[in-house]
């Protein structure tokens, strides 16, 4: 039974969610694209504040630490592993795949318990971070990227599953799965971390925060800009 303040900049919108034993009691969200800079700190702050207006105290700080945005996740793990050794509470580490599984859970009324689960993040073209959980949040497959065709996931079409999340988009049309449902393109949302911060925090799952770095899954790869001197010649 704790407060927990946790923290989503994982997508391109930036949320955040304090909980009491697994039930959220304040929550900010924002509507604008890719602003975790700008929004993040303000919104925590809010939170904080109501932590101090309403006699409350802070216990662990989670966040979502990949995979997603390069820059999104940077932002948030950095400002909770901040807020964490500040105040000396735990630092909890969750999946955004993880996350987006339990938002499909909780927005289908028809959800049995029988199904698997395979959240996808869009990663650019034909590509998304995937994995497959069980009802219970088990790995059924580890995360990874996958550039899609329409043998992805052949090898579980025996079983009912139900893809979520704003990469599944690419993959139904391309998918000859008879027992596919589609829950939509959700991302991953601070309200959606509460009961699985709730659960590790009570098993002590913490991370170093010292050591703790994003899961990109992939390499972030820049491209070095043109010089416009190098077709000069000498």
């Amino acid at each position: 039974m704790a407060i927990i303040l946790n923290i989503d900049t994982s997508s391109k919108f930036c949320s955040i969610a304090l909980a009491k034993e697994g039930e959220v009691i304040f929550g900010y969200e924002s509507s604008n694209e890719m602003d975790h800079s700008k929004t993040l700190a303000p919104f925590v702050k809010k939170a904080m504040d109501f932590l101090e207006d309403h006699n409350l105290k802070l216990e662990a700080v989670s966040v979502i630490s990949g995979p997603g945005s390069y820059t999104g996740l940077r932002i948030g793990l950095s400002l909770a592993k901040g807020l964490a050794y500040s105040l000396d509470i735990p630092l909890i580490t969750l999946s955004s795949l993880q996350v987006i599984a339990i938002s499909a859970i909780f927005s289908d009324p028809e959800f049995r318990g029988e199904e698997l689960i395979v959240p996808m993040m869009d990663a650019g073209r034909m590509e998304v971070y995937t994995a497959v959980f069980d009802s219970a949040l088990n790995l059924i497959k580890e995360e990874a990227p996958v550039i899609l065709d329409e043998n992805s996931f052949s090898d579980l079409q025996l079983s009912e599953l139900i893809f979520v999340g704003d990469g599944s988009l690419k993959f139904k049309d391309l998918s000859k799965g008879e027992k596919a449902k589609w829950a939509g393109p959700l991302l991953p949302h601070a309200k959606y971390m509460t009961s699985l911060s709730e659960k590790y925090f009570r098993q002590k799952r913490f991370s170093d925060i010292a050591y703790t770095t994003p899961k990109y899954l992939k390499e972030y790869i820049t491209t070095k800009s043109k010089s416009p001197f190098q077709n000069i010649k000498k």
